[in-house]
């Protein structure tokens, strides 16, 4: 268009006096110049884009990077899991071995099928500990689930399908990425089947979960929920392939040791069965474990068969209940020091008190999760009184007082048999 008087250029802020020629739009002006220099521009990149011999920024992959060996799984682990050496080697080698699997192209039609895991262990010997930290470690979607909530579809409670509405949400509703989890199923022995004598009721809770989740374990296609709940015809579903989810399942199985010593030729009850020494036997029975015994305790073999990997976890002994007050990276000591401290108070801890915690939780028979709750006990007081007080002295606790505290609260009138 012809120029015009007073108009000036948006781009490069030249009068019409010191160009060429201006171009008028709507609400902004270009003069010749710019347009030559985008001319330019536009030139140069489309034929940098249509130029074979140059490569476009490659796109992220959606298929998982593990840069994990084993070794390296075992060495984080022992920086959070005191003891358990046994159970850590199982599962690093199955996680390594899971993704190394899942970005090994097929050869020779040989194609790696998964293996799932399932621990036992007595409570509070680390199970869920080993499956959150390792959920800390992996840059993978995990899930963590309660089979004690789960029953028959039908029937009030959960269906078996919201474990991967967890795994889903855990990796952003990525069902290319959820594709490629780990599930961590908690608290599996509570769903053996009941009894082997016929009943006019249904086991809802009990073989009928394990039914449900032989498809899930073995790999297939499922609708799942997207925001976890009962499955309604309106409802829109996520179709996920569960073949390359692995699966870990966790248990107490409480009294299974009598179940492995009668299968070993021996006695699990005997005069000794009172002393420290039968404690020391059924660490000594556990290792033993295999499929079998778990098929006594209630859970089918189609299921079994859907874990082959057995481990155990052993029970934790003063020495082990001592380590985790203090060793680990997120030892309770240093987390009640961290809460001190943001009062300005120092935290010291006595060993003769914590030794005397170490044996509650023993007598107590509350495992490495009882901790938490003698020391909550201990320290209760403290915490509700020194935040007030303007006396920022250190705050000692000795074995006086944590026997004090204990024999004050209701612990004094536990009496475990």
């Amino acid at each position: 268009m012809a120029k015009e008087k007073n108009l000036q250029c948006s781009f490069c802020l030249k009068s019409d006096q010191e160009v060429r020629m201006i171009v008028s739009g709507a609400k902004a002006n270009i003069c010749d110049e710019c347009i030559e220099n985008a001319a330019l521009i536009i030139e140069q990149e489309i034929g940098r884009l249509d130029d074979p011999s140059e490569s476009r920024k490659p796109i992220e992959s959606k298929d998982i990077k593990f840069p994990h060996k084993p070794i390296d799984i075992k060495n984080y682990l022992d920086q959070y899991v005191i003891g358990q050496d046994d159970a850590k080697r199982v599962l690093s080698v199955a996680i390594y071995n899971h993704y190394k699997r899942l970005n090994q192209e097929v050869k020779d039609d040989v194609e790696i099928e998964k293996s799932n895991i399932i621990m036992v262990g007595e409570t509070g010997s680390g199970k869920t500990l080993l499956a959150k930290t390792i959920a800390r470690m992996l840059n993978v979607p995990f899930a963590i689930a309660d089979a004690t909530v789960f029953t028959e579809a039908g029937y009030v409670g959960e269906d078996v399908e919201s474990i991967l509405s967890r795994l889903l949400q855990a990796a952003d509703y990525d069902v290319e990425k959820a594709q490629k989890g780990i599930v961590f199923i908690d608290e599996i022995d509570k769903v053996g089947r009941k009894s082997d004598n016929p009943s006019i009721t249904r086991d809802v809770s009990g073989e009928g979960v394990q039914q449900a989740m032989l498809k899930l374990l073995e790999g297939a296609d499922v609708l799942v929920p997207p925001q976890g709940g009962r499955k309604h015809p309106d409802q829109k579903m996520v179709k996920i392939n569960t073949q390359n989810i692995l699966f870990i399942c966790g248990g107490a199985f409480e009294g299974i040791d009598k179940t492995i010593a009668r299968r070993i030729l021996t006695s699990a009850i005997g005069f000794r069965s009172q002393t420290e020494q039968s404690a020391h036997d059924k660490d000594d029975l556990i290792q033993f474990v295999n499929s079998q015994d778990l098929r006594s305790y209630g859970l089918i073999p189609e299921l079994l068969g859907r874990l082959p990997i057995v481990t155990y976890l052993r029970s934790l002994d003063k020495e082990a209940l001592r380590r985790i007050l203090t060793e680990p990276k997120n030892a309770l000591m240093k987390q009640y020091k961290r809460l001190f401290e943001y009062e300005n108070i120092e935290l010291v801890m006595e060993d003769d008190a914590l030794d005397y915690i170490v044996e509650k939780a023993i007598e107590f028979k509350l495992g490495g999760r009882g901790l938490r709750s003698i020391c909550e006990l201990i320290m209760t007081d403290a915490m509700y009184e020194l935040p007030s007080s303007k006396s920022k002295v250190p705050f000692v606790i000795n074995a006086e007082y944590a026997r004090e505290k204990i024999e004050k609260s209701k612990y004094s009138y536990l009496k475990v048999a």
